[in-house]
């Protein structure tokens, strides 16, 4: 059996969920599922800091970076379904198409 090392599996982790993530970004026009797929990209984000930190020596370091993203997603998320609310109620869809008339 093969062993591989943890670092390598935390690594093919991260690509696998930032390949979900960006899949679900090029591939929906829906503003909710724009904003889910931009919270799991953050994820993978959070997963390579970690992993980052491990194989440097600095995981202290690297934790309280991955704190520092957690809370600034969650703001960032906050702000972007508050915005999907407002345009649903302006233009009765959270298709992104429809923000194109905004530019009057």
């Amino acid at each position: 059996m093969i062993s591989m090392d943890p670092l390598i599996l935390v690594l093919i982790g991260m690509c696998g969920v930032a390949g979900v993530g960006l899949y679900g970004l090029l591939a929906s026009r829906n503003l909710i599922k724009i904003i889910v797929a931009l919270q799991i990209l953050a994820k993978s984000a959070v997963l390579a800091l970690v992993a980052a930190g491990s194989a440097s020596g600095k995981i202290n370091l690297s934790q309280s970076l991955a704190i520092t993203v957690i809370v600034v997603d969650t703001v960032v998320a906050a702000v972007g379904l508050a915005l999907g609310v407002q345009v649903r109620k302006h233009f009765g869809s959270l298709d992104v198409s429809n923000l194109s008339s905004l530019r009057r």
